[in-house]
């Protein structure tokens, strides 16, 4: 088993084992995918698969400045060129649906739009809005019955769109803070009803609705056991509910992994690995070496690499040859022009 080997995910004959990562990258004007990021996606194709930016499944969900949406004909038409331009050079595109919940800023949202979180809890921090600069995240609304119902609603239908512009599949983002995590976290869910009693449940239901609509072989979940990340209370040891989420996922396309350096993540890692039982994606800080010695030990099927492909779009034939990385510039990851986007050199 190698980083450059190929592999079968489903249906799909990925050509290597590197993953290119879902990294916010605040390029979509008006919510919508442009031409600028369908060059970007079109740059990284050699990866055996792309998983995007976190994609709004509904207006509710745009916490952020410049991030596209999939909940509108026109957002489907906008994605089209970017799908079909992976795809003609070999490539395989997952569109990751992200709802911000709680970590959001009624700037970076259209009128009418509302914050909502599994429980009425500011988040602590600044979030970063066009109009005003950076400002406090906003107050949430706990989310009623309806709220939850229509919000599952939304992900199975930006799913389908996602398979109508012509993604292979798509990734619901359970990690990070964002609302999916923040229904399985006890800092943020303090629900006393089922969601709150059984805190996997707003999750599992969503997943459930999505492979319902298109198919569980097309939908993937990233999940970050341990995180802290988005103002989320550091918990001592998750492993057996971790470890009985993965096994409720049995059957998905696969489970996304973020590690971190919590003294306990490498026992909880191997507990997913044996409760998912299907591909697994690991990700966090690898280099090619690590990312071998991970896959022939076992430990993963997938390695997903986010920084290293800001600043190498050739990433994979560097690791190829075996060639120097280029380092990326932070100054340009979230502004909204080509620059630090698409003028990365490649070999």
């Amino acid at each position: 088993m190698s980083l450059l080997s190929p592999y079968q995910l489903g249906r799909l004959t990925l050509r290597n084992r590197v993953v290119m990562a879902p990294m916010t990258r605040s390029r979509a004007l008006g919510n919508l995918a442009n031409p600028l990021m369908a060059r970007y996606y079109e740059q990284r194709a050699a990866a055996g698969l792309i998983v995007t930016e976190g994609i709004a499944p509904s207006p509710n969900a745009l916490g952020y400045a410049r991030i596209p949406g999939l909940f509108s004909a026109a957002q489907v038409e906008s994605f089209r060129p970017v799908t079909a331009a992976v795809h003609a050079r070999g490539g395989r595109i997952f569109a990751q649906l992200m709802h911000t919940g709680r970590i959001a800023h009624v700037q970076n949202m259209p009128a009418g739009a509302r914050v909502l979180a599994p429980s009425a809890l500011q988040a602590a921090g600044l979030m970063y809005t066009d109009a005003l600069g950076p400002q406090p995240m906003a107050a949430p609304e706990a989310m009623t019955a309806a709220d939850i119902a229509e919000a599952q609603r939304e992900f199975a239908d930006a799913a389908q769109r996602a398979i109508d512009a012509g993604f292979d599949g798509v990734e619901l983002h359970a990690a990070n803070g964002y609302l999916l995590e923040q229904f399985l976290h006890p800092h943020t869910n303090r629900r006393t009803d089922a969601y709150g009693t059984e805190r996997q449940r707003f999750l599992l239901e969503t997943v459930a609705a999505t492979t319902d609509q298109i198919g569980a072989e097309r939908v993937g979940v990233r999940i970050s056991p341990y995180n802290t990340f988005n103002d989320l209370a550091p918990r001592e040891d998750v492993q057996e509910e971790y470890a009985d989420l993965a096994r409720s996922l049995r059957g998905l396309a696969y489970l996304h992994v973020l590690q971190n350096e919590h003294p306990r993540f490498p026992a909880t890692a191997r507990a997913l690995r044996e409760a998912f039982g299907g591909t697994l994606l690991l990700n966090g800080g690898f280099d090619r070496a690590s990312a071998e010695a991970a896959l022939t030990s076992g430990q993963a099927d997938l390695i997903s690499f986010g920084r290293p492909f800001i600043a190498n779009p050739d990433l994979v034939r560097r690791f190829e040859i075996d060639a120097k990385l280029a380092e990326p510039d932070p100054q340009t990851f979230y502004t909204p022009g080509p620059e630090g986007y698409v003028d990365y050199a490649a070999l």
